[in-house]
Order: structure tokens, then sequence, then C-alpha cells
């Protein structure tokens, strides 16, 4: 008797992938926000780095789509992607006019932000079962 299987595609990889980059992105912006107070490597630095993070915020907008698309689910992730980056925007702006006052706290709510965002796609179950059922597992 032949088995039947269906096969159950994880669309949430690649927004975890997305925002655990975009996570990691704020963190080196934090370290070299720090180095731009002690050597002038920490500028150039903080300047790729925004280019990352900003980067990474699209990224998580795109992930946040085709997660939604394949299964129809609820379209909140995108909206959260997309405030995101609208805060990445902003913080952009801030730090180009060098209105620190507003950037650094900014930065530090985006960073707690993506803390969050990266906890609730981690700990959501994305279908697959550690256990197979009927495996006597």
């Amino acid at each position: 008797m032949a088995a039947q299987t269906t096969e159950v595609r994880d669309t949430t990889t690649f927004l975890r992938v997305s925002i655990f980059l975009q996570t990691a992105a704020l963190f080196f912006q934090a370290v070299t926000a720090g180095m731009l107070l002690s050597s002038s490597l920490g500028a150039l630095l903080h300047d790729v780095g925004s280019r990352v993070m900003y980067g990474a915020s699209m990224l998580y907008v795109l992930a946040a789509i085709l997660a939604w698309r394949p299964g129809g689910g609820s379209p909140r992730p995108i909206l959260y992607a997309t405030g995101f980056l609208v805060l990445a925007s902003v913080q952009v702006i801030l730090g180009i006019t060098h209105v620190p006052s507003l950037h650094v706290p900014l930065g530090i709510l985006m960073f707690g932000l993506s803390l969050v965002a990266l906890g609730q796609v981690l700990t959501r179950r994305s279908g697959r079962s550690w256990l197979r059922v009927g495996t006597g597992a």
C-alpha cells in the first residue's frame, strides 16, 4: 500500500532570515555609533551599516509580502514591515541632518521593535511538527 505524502511549505523562513538580518544590522549600527566617538573608521562603518540596515528593511517588506501571499494569511506582517521601513527612512533623514537628539532614541526604539518582531517569528509555529504523527515517536 503506497503512502500518500503532502509537501508542507514553510513560507516563513525567508521572513525569519530577513528580520534576523535587520536586527543584526541595527545591532551593528549601535556598535558603530559608539565607535563614532573614538575613531574615524566608526563614521565609515556607520555609514555603510546604515545602507545595509535600510536594505534589510526593504528586504523585510518583500519577505512579508512573499510569506503572506501563498497562504493567504493575515497581511498584518506587511503593515509591520512597511511601518519599519518608514521608521528606517526617518532614521536615515535624521542621521544625514545630524539630529542626534532624535536619531539615537529612534535607533534604540527600532532595535527594540526589531527584537520583538524577531521573537514573534521565531516562536511562531511554522506548520511543521518536530515529531511525525504515527511514527511512534
